[in-house]
């Protein structure tokens, strides 16, 4: 279970990263509803490019994995840079969240829209790409930690 499980969650990290990364890409609507005018959503956007980019490829390192049975990064310094790189990019996440969700509120309180509800979705999709990677996190720190160094 432990050596499928980064691959589902980058997998699944990756997925809800990309939906955020199309959500707030897309959301034009014209006037003051245009993503590119907050500087908050430009973050969430760059994260979410970011997070995809990292997840798709970890994703990738771990399905080459399995199937040659051979990681092209060694062992040692593969889980290290795991536990390490997950930790940053689900904090920048995180980061991405807290600066975009204040504005979302504000916006929603005056009107909901398309605009609100896309932001509001992207929000939420980045939500679940950074637990999927702050579980990977838990499982590449788990796997650190039992890892022998004689």
């Amino acid at each position: 279970m432990l050596d499928k499980s980064p691959l589902v969650l980058h997998a699944a990290a990756g997925a809800f990263a990309f939906v955020a990364l199309v959500l707030v890409a897309s959301n034009q609507h014209g006037d003051w509803m245009e993503f590119d005018r907050y500087q908050e959503y430009r973050y969430l956007l760059a994260i979410a490019a970011l997070a995809f980019a990292y997840s798709l490829a970890q994703a990738l390192r771990h399905a080459f994995r399995m199937r040659r049975g051979v990681d092209p990064v060694p062992a040692a310094s593969g889980r290290l840079l795991d536990f390490v790189s997950d930790q940053v990019v689900a904090y920048l996440l995180m980061s991405a969240l807290s600066a975009a969700t204040p504005i979302t509120n504000r916006m929603r309180s005056a009107v909901i829209n398309r605009f609100t509800d896309m932001t509001a979705a992207a929000i939420s999709m980045a939500f679940f790409a950074f637990v999927s990677l702050a579980l990977s996190a838990i499982v590449s720190g788990y796997k650190l930690s039992k890892q022998t160094y004689m």
